[in-house]
């Protein structure tokens, strides 16, 4: 199979698709590196059709995700790709474990896109859960954290509430 090529064969990405490219990708080490390299393509809509197989490969096979930590922190300070790259690099990053060189990195990101209006549901709900799991290593950010979800919530999406409140819970 040909990641690249399958990405762009059909007119409509579907969930069938995107798992039969996950299948594949988990399948080898070059497989994934294949469908990473996708994934971190300057090209938009490979990027973003890569982006679904990723998320769930990153959950099949984390031992795979491991040498591409560091590429996924550096997708979240891009603004020419599609946000479903975003949307799912964070997904994973709330999966792993993140490298401790990457730490400030990813809060300084993650509390930027929970504080920007305009930052799709998913990417903030995403974004909070990372957050909170870094605070176990940085207890200082629980405050912050617990204040800005406090702060945002009546202006916020049930997506965001939902995790909100999870979160809430477990600062507590």
């Amino acid at each position: 199979m040909n990641i690249q090529g399958e990405l762009i064969k059909e007119k409509v990405h579907s969930k069938a698709h995107a798992t039969e490219i996950t299948n594949y990708a988990c399948s080898s080490p070059t497989h994934f590196k294949e469908l990473m390299d996708c994934f971190l393509s300057n090209d938009y809509r490979i990027g973003q059709r890569a982006a679904w197989s990723v998320s769930w490969a990153a959950r099949a096979r984390p031992d795979l995700m491991k040498p591409y930590i560091k590429n996924l922190v550096a997708q979240l300070g891009r603004t020419d790709v599609h946000n479903a790259v975003i949307r799912n690099s964070v997904r994973v990053l709330e999966m792993v474990d993140i490298p401790e060189d990457c730490h400030a990195e990813v809060m300084n990101a993650c509390f930027g896109f929970v504080e920007k209006p305009s930052t799709p549901a998913a990417i903030k709900a995403f974004s909070l859960t990372t957050l909170y799991n870094l605070s176990a290593y940085y207890p200082e950010i629980k405050h912050e954290l617990k204040l800005i979800i406090e702060t945002l919530w009546d202006g916020e999406t049930p997506a965001f509430k939902s995790r909100g409140k999870k979160i809430l819970k477990g600062l507590k």
